[in-house]
């Protein structure tokens, strides 16, 4: 795992000639609200982490904090930032860079992300299929293959964190 600045992860995009995908036309778009009760969060993180990413290298870029004050544990999230012998904050490297075999931890620092109230992007090197997660409680899903949206929302329907 590795943390990268804002312009780390801006060059990380750009060296797959990408935008990020809330930007790109045309591409389909599914809104998923979060679950109402929390403990279902490691189910989405944990999904996210192992099903979307297709075991390929993963960015998981912070880009929304502070909103929601009291529901940042910033303790619990540098504790977990330290173990992996990182000490910039936030704002200095929101990017997380997890390879192919870090699926856990990228389900663990997703889990945290939405528990904070920050949002932000799951970037898969894969790309097919990549999403927004907002500060407002929902996940935005991009993609441009209608089975790789119907997969998603069967998984998180099935979950029932999908509005009915």
């Amino acid at each position: 795992m590795r943390f990268y600045t804002a312009d780390e992860c801006k060059a990380w995009l750009t060296g797959r000639n990408r935008p990020k995908p809330d930007t790109v036309e045309g591409c389909l778009h599914l809104r998923i609200p979060y679950p109402r009760q929390s403990s279902r969060l490691f189910y989405i993180a944990h999904w996210v982490a192992t099903q979307l990413t297709y075991r390929m290298p993963t960015l998981l870029w912070i880009t929304e904090w502070g909103i929601w004050g009291s529901s940042e544990n910033w303790h619990l999230y540098y504790r977990l930032r330290r173990s992996y012998g990182d000490h910039f904050l936030l704002q200095e490297a929101p990017g997380h860079l997890f390879l192919e075999h870090e699926a856990e931890d990228l389900a663990s620092f997703f889990q945290l992300s939405m528990l904070n109230g920050w949002g932000g992007y799951v970037l898969t090197d894969a790309n097919y299929s990549n999403l927004f997660f907002s500060h407002d409680e929902f996940l935005d899903f991009y993609s441009d293959n209608q089975g790789v949206m119907d997969e998603i929302l069967k998984a998180l329907r099935n979950d029932q964190t999908a509005a009915k």
